[in-house]
């Protein structure tokens, strides 16, 4: 297909128009360039390594207290399951007269699986968290000895 004479006109201008912004852009970037080439010229990196190790040290006090509050979380999370646990085994044993019979037994067993089971959870839990802590200390530490 043809262009006519107005579109074609308008295709030359949007290319010459593309070429200017991109030359434009490759000078902007160059000539910024020239002016952050001297580092001296910035502040002392002294003092930014004072920032950058009370910010480390930040870091690390917060990540120690959200694995606190992780974990004690985690503990009630675990108390709550083993209370509901007891709970539904007491009313098994209430509605069957306390007889021993086959439902009671199955019942109490369930009980103390569940309970098993919250407490393996919970301890798997909690060691993610502090497996998590200790690498992002890890890292905070690497971090700081990189800056030194």
């Amino acid at each position: 297909m043809k262009l006519n004479y107005f579109t074609q006109r308008v295709s030359i201008l949007r290319r010459w128009i593309a070429t200017t912004i991109l030359c434009l852009s490759a000078i902007a970037f160059v000539w910024q360039g020239t002016f952050f080439h001297n580092t001296a010229a910035m502040a002392s990196p002294i003092a930014n390594l004072i920032a950058s190790t009370d910010a480390g040290n930040q870091i690390k006090d917060k990540t120690s207290e959200d694995a606190g509050r992780a974990k004690g979380f985690i503990r009630d999370v675990e108390n709550q399951v083993k209370k509901t646990a007891n709970k539904n085994a007491d009313r098994v044993e209430e509605a069957t007269d306390g007889k021993g019979n086959f439902i009671e037994r199955k019942a109490k067993r369930d009980k103390a699986t569940i309970e098993r089971r919250a407490e393996e959870d919970a301890s798997r839990t909690q060691k993610a968290v502090d497996n998590t802590k200790n690498a992002v200390e890890r890292t905070v530490d690497n971090i700081k000895d990189a800056i030194k």
